[in-house]
This record gives structure tokens, sequence and C-alpha cells, in this order.
């Protein structure tokens, strides 16, 4: 069986969502859409995929490098827009199996079996999926994710301190630190690598990869997306310029301003052990 996947191209209601990424490898707890998608379509018994992709099509042939993970044979190739569904079946209907044809297009705005929680009208829809998504995160196939209190899930190589509090339902990424006093939940998904300092408080909210929450920050109703901060209920979005309260943890995305070196220096005047747990915490995601 051969199935067809339309990747979505630009949507201007989620924009933020795609400053980096084409919009099917965005991180969804952990991973992308075409992961799920890809996933979802071994464990059905698929055995051929085709991917439509006209945004960053090499971006998407890089992630999926060619199916071999999943034991599909999977080839992406590349569009001029977007195609709807019909638009696709009508051109590749020849590469579908005349019987299927109809079920075997799909256009990924959605997460496999929730078709109900559409995932780019609005970033207040693509919060509620990936909330309505998080107790099915945890695929088959993945290692690692583990529930640690119900509705309480935790990563590989997270650093989580006693004293801080999870409120369900919550989830974390891998390689995530949380500081002493820091709280996540309820509502609330900290992504890969995201280092979140004491006494931060994340609630109803999304901290994306690799991003760093100050000490004493409250993120609340928002997306953390390196220095943007983004209100999901209005869409409202800022950056903010203060990188010891909320920016990138990549070299290339932090701020001109401040190094990372005069970061770790002020960090170590008021706290060795927060500086210590940064640069570990650094070193882990560059050798992952």
């Amino acid at each position: 069986m051969k199935v067809l996947l339309i990747c979505p191209s630009g949507r201007p209601a989620v924009g933020s969502l795609a400053d980096t990424l084409p919009l099917s490898n965005v991180a969804l707890l952990g991973q992308s859409l075409v992961e799920y998608w890809l996933t979802h379509l071994a464990q059905s018994g698929v055995k051929e995929v085709l991917i439509l992709a006209d945004d960053r099509p090499e971006a998407v042939r890089t992630l999926v490098a060619g199916g071999v993970r999943w034991g599909l044979a999977v080839t992406v190739l590349q569009e001029s827009r977007e195609l709807t569904p019909a638009q696709a079946l009508l051109k590749y209907e020849k590469e579908l199996d005349p019987a299927t044809a109809q079920n075997s297009v799909i256009l990924m705005d959605y997460l496999p079996g929730l078709p109900e929680y559409p995932l780019f009208a609005s970033y207040s829809e693509f919060f509620a999926a990936l909330l309505a998504w998080l107790p099915r995160a945890n695929t088959p196939d993945r290692v690692g994710p583990h529930e640690v209190t119900p509705n309480v899930w935790s990563g590989l190589h997270s650093r989580i301190s006693p004293e801080a509090k999870l409120r369900a339902p919550c989830w974390l990424g891998k390689n995530v630190f949380l500081g002493a006093g820091a709280i996540v939940g309820p509502a609330s998904i900290v992504e890969d690598g995201a280092f979140i300092e004491p006494g931060a408080t994340i609630v109803n909210s999304l901290i994306g990869p690799n991003t760093f929450v100050g000490r004493f920050a409250e993120i609340v109703d928002s997306f953390a997306l390196g220095s943007t901060l983004l209100n999901w209920k209005t869409g409202s979005s800022i950056s903010v310029p203060d990188p010891f309260l909320l920016c990138a943890l990549r070299p290339a995305r932090l701020s001109p301003r401040v190094s990372l070196f005069a970061r770790l220096t002020e960090l170590y005047s008021r706290n060795k052990e927060d500086v210590h747990e940064l640069w570990k915490h650094l070193l882990l995601n560059k050798e992952g």
C-alpha cells in the first residue's frame, strides 16, 4: 500500500512557528509532525510513502532519511506550491492503488487520529492540539519518555530538581534542566534541551527547544521560542531583549549584545551551581 502525504506550507495564522523550520518539521513534544505520521503509517501496514513538500523540501528530506527508521520507502517530492488533496490525487493517481486512492492522500494539518484538532488555524488551536496529543505522544517506537506520575512525562537525561514542582498535565522533553523551586504546569510543555532556572514558573504554556528561561521568570498562556515570547490567546508577540530572562541556547541565535560567556560569568557571580549546570547542559546537547 502506498500513501501520499502533503506537507503544510506557510500558514499566516501561525507564522512564527515556521521561522526556522517547515511546519512539518516543527517540534511537537519532542518529535515532528511528519515523524508522527510516518510512525502511524508504518504501524498501519503501509510500505511506501510519497511526501509532497514546497516549503524547504530539503529539510524534510534530511529528516525522514528515506524512511529507513520506520522500515518504509519514503520519497520526498518538491512542489511549487501546496496542493490540495484533490489536486494531489489527480496529479499522482497513477502512483496509488485505485481501490484505496481516495483514502491514501493526507494533508498533514493535524496529528494522526485527531482531525478534530487542526494544528495551524491559530496559535490557540495549535496549543489545544498539543495538549490533546500529550497522552499519545509517547508512541511505541520512542525510547526515553516515561510517565513519572499520572499525566506527567519526562524524557531521557533530564535533570529535575527534587524541589521543582510538576503539575499535571505536563511534558518535559529530553536533556531538560529544571531548577529548584521552578514550577511547570498545569497544561505545559517544555521541549528538548530547554534550561529552566530556579524559581521560574511555566503555566498553560510551551517552552520551545533549546530555550533558556531565567530565574523567577513567569511564562503564562504563552510560547517561549528562543527570545520570542508569544501569547497564544491573542497571537501578539515580542522579542525579549534581555537574554538573562529569555533567549535561545544555540550560539547562532544568542543576542549579539550579550555573549554566552558574559551570561555564564554573570550567573557565576550569583550562583556557581547554576552556571555549572548550564555548562553541562550545553555540552550534553552538543554531544547529543
